[in-house]
């Protein structure tokens, strides 16, 4: 169960952490692997690691505000890989300050990268997968888009607009052969949070709010990507995938 061998991946914001996890778990489950940071040498560690399952790799530089590197990124892809099957949408940002200090360029910036990136890299690829009539679409969102989190409004509505938009794309493209789903991670440490869960007094109320008591792991969230893209999430369209250890349910 849950192989995708034969099919191609591209996951955003791949070099580390989350995006890292989930382009491994892809490659261990035998899809081969686009991956795509603003810098080709940040993929390095990840293009190697892919290559240790014996999947082919292409590593691309996309920074995904960017509408032409976009267009630039997908035309490469297609022309010199293959067909794009499942894509990830995990690049974004996250620098949190109380709503009394974020100015405008912060907002754009996390509008630009988390939300509007992430569309119009779906829009593109999800072209050829409604042609071929079959496709994957994830975005990475969060439960910050289900809750509130003190200190970091923007993200919050950033990733509130994603699972909005994942609804309504998946009901666009079902007809198409095509599923959108996002995944709602907890707190995961990583380069976004590492900063912030270093605070202890932060730190304890994260773990006090996760009935389990931890953090997740990027390895869980790959787990849960492996499995939205797989035939056998068919019927899970338009979906978001809690990984957050019961946070959401208080």
């Amino acid at each position: 169960m849950f192989r995708l061998d034969g099919r191609i991946a591209l996951v955003t914001g791949a070099a580390t952490g989350i995006g890292q996890a989930i382009a491994l778990a892809l490659a261990s489950s035998g899809a081969d692997i686009v991956i795509t940071d603003r810098r080709l040498e940040a993929l390095a560690e990840t293009e190697s690691q892919v290559l240790g399952y014996g999947r082919r790799v292409l590593g691309v530089a996309v920074d995904v505000r960017e509408q032409e590197e976009i267009r630039r990124c997908v035309a490469t892809v297609e022309e010199s890989f293959g067909p794009i099957d499942i894509l990830v949408n995990n690049a974004g940002i996250n620098r949190p300050a109380p709503a009394h200090e974020v100015t405008p360029e912060e907002w754009d910036d996390h509008f630009n990268t988390n939300v509007r990136g992430g569309f119009f890299m779906a829009q593109l690829v999800a072209t050829g997968m409604r042609r071929r009539k079959w496709g994957r679409v994830i975005f990475i969102s969060s439960q910050s888009g289900l809750i509130g989190i003190p200190g970091q409004p923007v993200y919050c509505a950033t990733k509130g607009a994603v699972i909005q938009l994942v609804r309504s794309l998946g009901l666009e493209w079902a007809k198409d052969g095509v599923t959108v789903n996002s995944i709602a991670p907890t707190f995961v440490e990583t380069n976004l949070t590492r900063k912030r869960l270093s605070d202890p007094a932060f730190r304890s109320f994260v773990l006090r709010k996760i009935p389990k008591g931890e953090l997740a792991m990027p390895e869980q969230i790959g787990a849960a990507a492996v499995y939205l893209a797989s035939e056998e999430a068919s019927m899970v369209n338009c979906e978001t995938h809690r990984v957050d250890g019961g946070w959401t349910a208080w």
